[in-house]
């Protein structure tokens, strides 16, 4: 990894489309081996916030750093640190998952015979490798979407809503799987409005309530009582 960074810093950010004001004024930091959930009800602005983080959307006003560098000068070198896993999976249905893996591996200039195996393995998705991704349930292309996503062993990892369609088992493999991810160094944020799923999860809470941060500090207990004590509603 050519370049590389410890944190990530929203500093003032806010974005505006048009009128409505998605995002106001947030500033936040998430260093490595942190799990950071973005919890807030539906339209509070955690979207708005992961495509900001993701280089995907400007911000209107503000700034985000990747270390010392600023998305302003975002580039190949600081999209090649970030996997994302949105509400649009990127993935092509008409595709196997074995291909979809094969074709996002040779846009980051990697050896697919090195990672896809071990993809479709950690996916659970070795036996229905060749399988065209329209068959596929919302839950193995959640999974699959997932791997797409990580091939590349990014710095910041930023996930929307990722418990989308899986079953109690595939919720408990992915959530070990987040927690690996942070222990190993990679920085982590998870927008849900899942109270139950980020309970126990998410080392740190980020709570938004109509595009604004109104709460960030570690993960404890009681983490329901906190979030209706802000937002009004559980």
């Amino acid at each position: 990894m050519s370049f590389d960074f410890d944190r990530v810093d929203l500093v003032d950010v806010s974005r505006h489309f048009g009128r409505r004001r998605a995002v106001t004024r947030v500033t936040l930091t998430v260093r490595r081996g942190e799990i950071l959930g973005l919890l807030g009800p539906n339209g509070a602005g955690k979207s708005t916030l992961i495509g900001m983080l993701a280089t995907l959307v400007t911000p209107t006003s503000g700034r985000i750093m990747y270390g010392e560098r600023p998305s302003l000068h975002a580039g190949p070198d600081i999209r090649r640190c970030i996997g994302l896993l949105a509400h649009e999976l990127h993935l092509y249905p008409e595709l196997s998952a074995r291909q979809n893996l094969d074709f996002f591996a040779r846009l980051y200039g990697l050896d697919s015979r090195a990672v896809v195996p071990a993809a479709l393995e950690a996916a659970a998705l070795s036996d229905r490798a060749d399988d065209e991704v329209s068959a596929y349930s919302r839950g193995m292309r959640q999974r699959l979407a997932l791997e797409r996503a990580l091939l590349h062993r990014p710095r910041l990892v930023l996930f929307d809503e990722p418990f989308t369609g899986l079953d109690d088992q595939a919720v408990a493999n992915l959530s070990d799987r987040l927690r690996r991810l942070a222990g190993e160094g990679t920085i982590v944020v998870l927008a849900t409005h899942d109270l139950d799923l980020a309970d126990g999860l998410v080392t740190r809470v980020a709570v938004i309530h109509n595009g604004r941060l109104v709460s960030d500090e570690n993960a404890g207990t009681g983490l329901r009582a906190r979030y209706r004590a802000l937002v009004g509603t559980a």
